[in-house]
């Protein structure tokens, strides 16, 4: 049994890194937030200490070092995306491994700190890169390196994921601090994408707002449109008043739809992390890499066959 704490205990997020602590036979044994809803907690973890002041937390994570026995293992991190970086070498200082959530870091300098940081302790960073243990993400991309040939495959993908008002009103809606929504709704989508099609060739923005962005990127093996959304307004009619959320994949024009059988992966990715054989800070390179330069981009006119097809009642 593995000793966790979590950074962040009162995030959207953090319930499914509770449960995958519990479902993988370990203890969160403390937990920290700012905020102290946390009642969840009671389910997961009743025995769990918490704290909502850092300090706190930090000197209780030091007492318990002491110890063999009580000494944390893991340190897990969801709290809001700008502060990834220092609750990251915080927790590698204490000396624990850390599991973080997407987005690992704004950009690929503070990667490199990263990696320093990681010599400096000898721990490791590893990213929640969930969307590698979806089985039909797997499935394409089995199927796609079996087919070796230099085609290019034409995807199309959607993603729409509906917030209230509230979004905009909390630390989501200030790019400062979640560095936008291509960034903070898309970064796993483009580590998916990297995943299955290989190297990034190109990379174009063609719209970007505080609710949506669109544009093209070009792998090795794709040429990819795409749009992300938080407007429930871009839902489709097919999806309305039904589901809150539709994550869609066309590849040459056969639809993926892949709204299904995202329940269970952080457990998946916590398995394969505590197994050995998890995602680190160079498999998170690229997609860092990738939102890097789409905050950087400016707008560009899409060329015919590179907008998505959302795009044309966007620009009106």
């Amino acid at each position: 049994m593995k000793q966790f704490a979590l950074i962040g205990a009162a995030g959207y997020i953090a319930p499914r890194h509770m449960r995958a602590i519990k479902d993988t036979g370990n203890m969160l044994a403390s937990a920290y937030d700012i905020n102290d809803s946390v009642g969840i907690i009671d389910s997961l973890s009743p025995d769990s200490q918490f704290f909502t002041e850092f300090e706190r937390f930090q000197e209780h994570a030091f007492r318990l070092k002491r110890d063999p026995e009580t000494a944390l293992d893991y340190i897990s991190i969801c709290s809001p995306n700008y502060l990834h970086h220092a609750h990251i070498a915080a927790a590698l200082r204490l000396g624990c491994d850390v599991i973080c959530e997407k987005p690992l870091v704004p950009t690929s300098e503070i990667l490199n700190e990263l990696l320093l940081v990681e010599q400096e302790t000898g721990k490791r960073v590893y990213n929640i890169l969930q969307l590698r243990h979806h089985q039909a993400i797997l499935d394409l991309k089995e199927k796609v390196a079996k087919e070796h040939n230099d085609k290019k495959y034409d995807v199309e993908l959607t993603y729409i994921t509906s917030r209230g008002k509230w979004y905009m009103e909390s630390w989501k809606g200030d790019p400062r601090k979640s560095f936008g929504v291509a960034t903070n709704i898309g970064v796993h989508f483009y580590d998916m994408l990297h995943f299955i099609f290989g190297k990034l060739e190109r990379n174009v923005v063609h719209f970007t707002s505080n609710h949506k962005a669109a544009g093209y990127l070009e792998y090795e093996k794709a040429r990819v449109r795409w749009f992300l959304s938080i407007d429930s307004n871009d839902l489709p009619d097919s999806v309305k008043g039904k589901k809150p959320t539709y994550r869609s994949i066309t590849v040459d024009g056969d639809e993926m739809e892949f709204s299904e059988g995202f329940t269970d992966l952080h457990t998946t990715s916590y398995q394969e992390i505590l197994a050995g054989r998890g995602y680190g800070i160079e498999d998170a390179r690229h997609c860092v890499e990738t939102v890097e330069a789409i905050r950087a981009s400016k707008i560009s006119v899409p060329t015919v066959g590179e907008g998505h097809p959302v795009l044309a009642d966007l620009l009106r």
